[in-house]
């Protein structure tokens, strides 16, 4: 093979592997801790799909869909008739992240809970949010299982996890079944609220995928709002399938290149 097609081959690989994005596992368990304010864990357990399922109040009938909003970049960016860029999350069942919290003591007014992404996203709400949401928001629910998958936008997978391969998913289950943009600017505080770039409201970002973890704050979270965190004890990502492959064809490549110009 001609030296150069070698080597051109093998810096096209080698970019494709520094582009690629971590990818997560869909999640079959997650862990729940209480923090007290000095950071010490207070309570912890860990918890199946299958045993939230059995044991939990379950909220959705895989049947009905639910939807959360991406940003709108022209008109009114609040868009308060709910009408642009739905992002529908199918036809999903879970739990209250609420009775996910009272197995580890619940929160009191003034606690933050982090809902935590294996690819190490997450995001926090405060007591109100999760504890005594208006309608218009609705519980905000870990889900499992989808009945039923999208017919355009993001896919979701349909059953349980892996199935369900964006599980489990935060929903927010509002009475209206969409969970706007507005919906959020009236329900949730400033500070607990997405933008995208920002500039543009979306509650899309609040629907995290691949939860594994709900750690509540004593007092309130303060850490890094939005940035990536640590699970815990260690983080639980793995690399893109064939990620590795890539790494050791190019690497291949790169060998049989350099023996060739001893030659």
């Amino acid at each position: 093979m001609n030296r150069k097609i070698v080597f051109g081959i093998s810096l096209l690989l080698l970019l494709v592997c520094a582009t690629c994005l971590v990818h997560a596992d869909p999640t079959t368990e997650v862990h729940v801790i209480k923090y007290a304010e000095d950071g010490t864990i207070l309570v912890e357990t860990t918890v199946s799909y299958q045993w939230m399922g059995e044991n939990l109040p379950v909220y959705g009938d895989g049947v009905a869909h639910y939807y959360h909003q991406g940003p709108v970049f022209e008109g009114d960016k609040w868009d308060k008739n709910e009408t642009k860029n739905l992002k529908d999350k199918g036809a999903v069942k879970g739990t209250d992240v609420k009775d996910l919290c009272d197995l580890v003591g619940g929160m009191s007014p003034g606690d933050e809970v982090m809902i935590h992404a294996q690819d190490g996203y997450h995001v926090e709400f405060g007591y109100t949010n999760v504890y005594e949401p208006q309608p218009r928001q609705g519980p905000i629910a870990l889900c499992w299982y989808c009945g039923e998958d999208t017919e355009v936008g993001e896919r979701q997978g349909k059953g349980y996890p892996p199935d369900y391969f964006m599980g489990m998913r935060l929903v927010f289950f509002a009475d209206d079944h969409v969970f706007g943009n507005w919906d959020m600017h009236e329900c949730l505080p400033e500070k607990c609220q997405h933008f995208y770039g920002d500039m543009y409201p979306s509650t899309n970002g609040l629907s995290v995928k691949w939860v594994d973890e709900i750690r509540i704050h004593t007092g309130g979270y303060t850490g890094d709002a939005g940035g990536p965190a640590k699970s815990m004890p260690t983080p639980t990502s793995s690399p893109m399938p064939g990620f590795k492959a890539v790494f050791a064809i190019a690497g291949l490549l790169l060998a049989t290149y350099a023996l060739g110009r001893r030659r």
